[in-house]
Formats: C-alpha cells, sequence, structure tokens
C-alpha cells in the first residue's frame, strides 16, 4: 500500500524526492521489508531501491537491520520530521557559522576593496535598477538600513508600517543605538497601532493621512543619508511576487527630489 497522492507532495514539501516518498509510505505499510520487496510494491527499479533507502536512513526515515536479506525498519512519522528537522537545523547552525567566519576573513575585505575600486569607475547615475519581488525588496531595505551613517526617512502605508516592524525594527534600532536619526510616516489606524507604539521604541513615528491642502503618497519610499532612494512602484495589494521597487544611489534623486517631500510631509504630521 502506499500513500495517497495529497500525502506524496506533503512529502515532497519536506524534502523527498519522488522515490523516497514512495518507498517510505509503503515501508510505512509494512513495518520491515526488503529492497525488493518495496521495489516490487512501487514500481521502483531495484537498482535504485537500495540507493533509496540508504539515503532515507540518513535522513532518519528508516533504520537498515543487519539481516540477511538486508531489511529495513520504518521510523514512525513524527519521530521521522523530528529526525529531519534537527538535521535541518544542524545543517543551517553549519552554513550560519561558515558565513559568520568568512565575512571575519581577509578574503571578505580583499572583495570589499574591489567593490570600492569599482564603484571609482561607475556614475552615480549608473547606480540604480529595479527589484521584484518582496522578498528582494524586504532583503534590499535591510542592507541599506545597515549601511546608514547619518539619516533613515521612511514613508509608508498602514500595511508597510506592519512590515518594518516585522522584518526591520531590529535593523532601525542598531541604527537608532549607532547614532543614526530614524524617522518614519505612517497613517495609525487600530491594525498597526501596536507596531506603531512599539516602533516609538526605535525610530521617531508619526501619524500622517490626507489632508486638503495637499496629496499623501500612497506608496512607499525611503532616504538614506540623503545619497540612496528606495521607492515601491505597486500597491499593498499585488501579490508579493509581482511587487516591484525602484532603487537608486544618486543623491539628486534622493536629496534634491524625495528629500524636501519628506520634509513636507513631515512638517505636516501628527506626533501620536
Amino acid at each position: 500500500m502506499v500513500a495517497s497522492q495529497e500525502t506524496l507532495d506533503k512529502l515532497e514539501d519536506i524534502g523527498l524526492n519522488m522515490y523516497e516518498r514512495k518507498i517510505y509510505s509503503a515501508l510505512l505499510g509494512r513495518g520491515v521489508s526488503t529492497a525488493g520487496e518495496l521495489s516490487e510494491m512501487t514500481n521502483v527499479p531495484r537498482s535504485r531501491a537500495y540507493d533509496v533507502l540508504e539515503s532515507l536512513a540518513e535522513k532518519g526515515f528508516s533504520v537498515i537491520k543487519s539481516s540477511q536479506p538486508m531489511e529495513y525498519v520504518a521510523i514512525p512519522p513524527q519521530q521521522a520530521i523530528e529526525n529531519i528537522k534537527k538535521q535541518h537545523q544542524k545543517d543551517l547552525e553549519e552554513k550560519l557559522n561558515r558565513l559568520e567566519g568568512f565575512k571575519d576573513s581577509e578574503a571578505v575585505n580583499e572583495l570589499e576593496d574591489l567593490y570600492d575600486q569599482g564603484l571609482e569607475l561607475v556614475e552615480p547615475e549608473e547606480m540604480s535598477g529595479s527589484l521584484k519581488g518582496r522578498h528582494q525588496i524586504q532583503q534590499h531595505m535591510g542592507t541599506m538600513f545597515q549601511d546608514a551613517n547619518e539619516s533613515i526617512k521612511i514613508v509608508t502605508s498602514e500595511k508597510g508600517l506592519k512590515d518594518l516592524h516585522k522584518n526591520h525594527a531590529n535593523f532601525l534600532k542598531e541604527a537608532k543605538d549607532n547614532g543614526v536619526n530614524v524617522k518614519v510616516l505612517a497613517p495609525v489606524t487600530e491594525n498597526n497601532k501596536r507596531e506603531f507604539k512599539e516602533l516609538k521604541d526605535t525610530a521617531e513615528v508619526r501619524h500622517i493621512e490626507h489632508k486638503e491642502e495637499f496629496d499623501v503618497p500612497e506608496g512607499n519610499f525611503a532616504v538614506i543619508d540623503n545619497d540612496a532612494l528606495t521607492m515601491s512602484m505597486t500597491h499593498d495589494e499585488v501579490h508579493q511576487t509581482q511587487d516591484t521597487a525602484f532603487w537608486t544611489k544618486s543623491g539628486h534623486m534622493a536629496d534634491n527630489m524625495m528629500e524636501p517631500v519628506f520634509d513636507m510631509l513631515w512638517h505636516h504630521s501628527e506626533n501620536r
């Protein structure tokens, strides 16, 4: 007996390939079995069944018995999930440790020098581009906040404030602790009142709303150190994969165009 297609698809979500899914579900139905028996039940080629069962054992989904012929014992699903969860945690910790070690190495210093040399050859107007997908945009914003030396000025929406709190509160706090002047403008509602209040510990946060004497932009933008700008090009309602933003290192756009817009909005905002 093999599990339903829906269940097999769920096993794919946790990292089992097609042969592993079929053989593990068949092994669960038998408790103990040989590679040959499982191959016949699942139509997995016998030559592959041994490799698949060895892979399942490494991932914590089965145990190999010392017997002739060799037999395999199924690990209960709940325990198997814990086994693969621990393995992923271990792998992630090892990767993070390698990244931390690399970050402080001479190799990164050399790469930073190459980047600085490259910047000297690039005109400011060339340092611009588009960002596609909410994850990429959020990642880029985080990098900008970490690189800030003097100021961070953000205009965002009701939902944008919640996202800012969720994804970047730590970056903003770190920037403020390093002496960066952090200001945030956003409409405050019942839906984001908690995030508005908590962000006040890491930034100057003010309420902004539409008024007859001027138009408040519906989108989001952030000006960093008056020489870098990121601006949303889509509304909050679009799917996260279609979210698009424009970024530039142009001091002209950041300082001469968007900085005055922010200052005007800040002047008309409410300190709640």
